[in-house]
């Protein structure tokens, strides 16, 4: 069972040259029994969390010094803090600093002037999430290791109790993750409507006294022009859309999760295939999005967007073990990635910009010899004819040290062949892209 991250004593990292708003904060988060640090520019918090490793930082945008972009940053750039959430906290309404934002590296950000209770309910989701992905790699890392040892010894044997042990392992850690997420985002999702209906009512009620008592004295006067109602009418539904849409969106990936986790080792059931397809591109969304590339900056900090075109056709339900399905396309699929990445590194920006890639994912039946065919299909940089016979070998990789097992495909050879009694093949030409084709009886 995965312990509550909430249930011990987390250092919280205030950043804000506003004496107030650390004060504010500062109670808030000692209310809930964590401890707060605080500094009130970039400098100081920097080389704060050297030696206080926070578990969480909240960071103001606009400071003296390095502003909140810079800090993060150099936050990220370092690997001692590269893994610490950071949570802006900002006054711009621009969308595009919110995304700039989220591009450098932060989880999250809050819209001055904040709520502390909006505040406390995304800190205790971030730190959740936090805990949760530290434990997931750490659970990884130990279980890599245990299989190193063990293909070492009997690499065809051990495979397929890699293969048992890890689907069960992974199918836990999501739905746990998933089950975690579920938790706050219902808690969101179940006051964000009454929120809204309040602030419409408010504003109604303002409204309302503009119009009955046009004359105000000068002291109201004096605090509407001090919080700029007019801006703060605009802007409040536009920051509800906002958190609905960022709900809506947990809750499709909490969807993904519990579909792509489904661990029915003991027996085959029925299943759609395009579900598992599906929820597989929902967990890699992140990494199928670009982020920009700059031709003065070095190319190997920017990921190129990859394109995904889906031709289904009418399949129908296939008896399988459906969680083992979804990670042979989630290595067929990554591996593709991978591939577009390390083109990324090697190219120049100008290059990365103007090839555009795509991965392509078809589906048929043959209704004949009852089977269904997946073919995935990308037009990156595709292997060299050594390299293409060796792919289904355990243990063999192209990748760097520590980027790739050799695993991947060596498993989904075993799924869908001695599992599923299908058929998987590779045609690849280099220069011009890769296809894998999956054939699986109905």
């Amino acid at each position: 069972m995965i312990a509550d991250p909430l249930t011990k004593p987390m250092h919280i990292l205030l950043v804000d040259d506003n004496p107030n708003n650390l004060k504010v904060l500062s109670e808030a988060i000692l209310g809930c029994g964590w401890k707060a640090l605080m500094a009130t520019d970039g400098e100081s918090a920097i080389e704060q969390t050297e030696y206080a490793h926070p578990d969480l930082i909240l960071l103001d945008v606009m400071m003296p010094g390095i502003d909140g972009f810079e800090t993060c940053r150099r936050l990220k750039a370092n690997p001692h803090t590269q893994n610490t959430p950071v949570i802006f906290m900002t006054a711009l309404a621009d969308a595009t600093d919110k995304v700039k934002g989220l591009e450098i590296g932060a989880v999250d950000y809050i819209t001055k002037p904040f709520q502390q209770e909006e505040v406390i309910a995304r800190l205790k989701l971030h730190l959740k999430i936090s805990h949760l992905t530290r434990t997931l790699e750490q659970r990884v890392q130990e279980r890599t290791a245990q299989l190193t040892q063990s293909v070492r010894e009997l690499q065809q044997t051990q495979l397929q109790l890699i293969q048992s042990e890890k689907m069960s392992t992974l199918g836990q850690l999501v739905a746990g993750i998933g089950h975690e997420i579920n938790n706050p985002v219902g808690f969101i999702s179940g006051n964000c409507s009454h929120i809204e209906q309040y602030v419409n009512d408010l504003l109604r009620l303002i409204h309302l006294y503009q119009e009955k008592l046009p004359h105000r004295d000068q002291d109201i006067d004096e605090l509407v022009d001090e919080i700029d109602l007019d801006y703060i009418t605009q802007d409040l539904p536009k920051l509800l859309a906002s958190m609905a849409q960022g709900i809506d969106r947990l809750k499709e990936m909490s969807l993904s999760l519990r579909t792509f986790a489904r661990s029915d080792i003991s027996s085959k059931i029925e299943y759609q295939i395009h579900e598992g397809i599906n929820s597989t591109l929902m967990l890699l969304k992140h990494r199928l999005k670009g982020n920009g590339v700059d031709a003065k900056r070095l190319v190997d900090r920017h990921r190129s967007k990859i394109e995904v075109v889906t031709q289904y056709s009418e399949l129908p339900p296939i008896t399988c073990y459906p969680g083992q399905l979804n990670q042979v396309f989630m290595n067929i699929i990554a591996n593709a990635i991978d591939a577009f990445e390390e083109c990324d590194r090697k190219h120049s920006a100008q290059q990365v910009v103007a090839q555009a890639k795509t991965i392509t994912i078809t589906t048929s039946v043959d209704t004949h010899k009852e089977t269904v065919t997946i073919c995935i299909q990308d037009n990156g940089p595709g292997m060299l004819p050594e390299v293409k016979a060796r792919i289904f070998e355990p243990s063999f990789t192209t990748k760097p040290v520590g980027k790739g097992t050799g695993l991947g495909l060596a498993i989904s050879h075993q799924i869908i062949v001695n599992k599923h009694n299908g058929q998987i093949n590779c045609l690849s030409i280099p220069g011009q892209g890769t296809s894998f084709i999956i054939t699986l009886p109905i």
